[in-house]
């Protein structure tokens, strides 16, 4: 068996599989974007709190909840946005620049990236419970309402949320990130077999 001939057919297939064929993948993430947008929509009706399960029906509600929903993570998504592109800016903007300024520059991307850091971290705690309520009421604004989400939150009393949070965050994250690993480990072997 002449595994160099293998190896060879296997990167030529992944080349023309996936480098020769962008339109083909350009179209597959299209097509993943457009079907998220209704899963998205199938996430609301469980933060509703639908019960039983709720089934996958009504694809035009799902479809339009779905936007609402991303309009609404856009909108909580904004100010760490213009955050990370201020960072980035001082930082690019620094390198043509002499020693002094150069650190100063870079003093200030630091600054910048610890306030988005904690941004995050603020969005992170509110827009859970926001986005809950929006979905509960069916009003666009209670996204948004952040008296009552703080009041929630107190309700809920903030240790206990933040321990929840941590919580999902681990149930949710050691499964992806198994799946993460997988898709590495099999984006390197898959060559490599053939």
């Amino acid at each position: 068996m002449d595994y160099g001939t293998l190896i060879g057919n296997s990167f030529t297939y992944v080349k023309e599989g996936i480098i020769d064929n962008v339109n083909k993948w350009l179209l597959l993430m299209i097509a993943t974007l457009i079907l998220t947008i209704p899963l998205m929509g199938y996430i609301m009706n469980v933060y509703r709190g639908t019960k039983p399960a709720p089934g996958v029906d009504s694809w035009g509600k799902l479809f339009v909840d779905g936007i609402l929903l991303f309009i609404v993570g856009f909108i909580y998504a904004i100010p760490v946005i213009i955050l990370e592109f201020l960072t980035i800016g001082a930082t690019i903007a620094t390198m043509k620049s002499g020693p002094t300024v150069m650190m100063t520059g870079l003093a200030s991307a630091g600054i910048l990236a610890v306030l988005m850091i904690i941004v995050a971290i603020i969005i992170g705690l509110i827009s859970p419970i926001g986005i809950i309520r929006f979905a509960r009421t069916g009003k666009f604004g209670e996204a948004f309402n952040f008296g009552e989400i703080l009041a929630t939150i107190k309700k809920i009393g903030w240790l206990s949320y933040i321990l929840a949070l941590i919580i999902v965050a681990i149930v949710v994250g050691i499964p992806v990130l198994v799946l993460w690993v997988i898709l590495i480990a099999l984006t390197i072997a898959l060559p490599l077999i053939g």
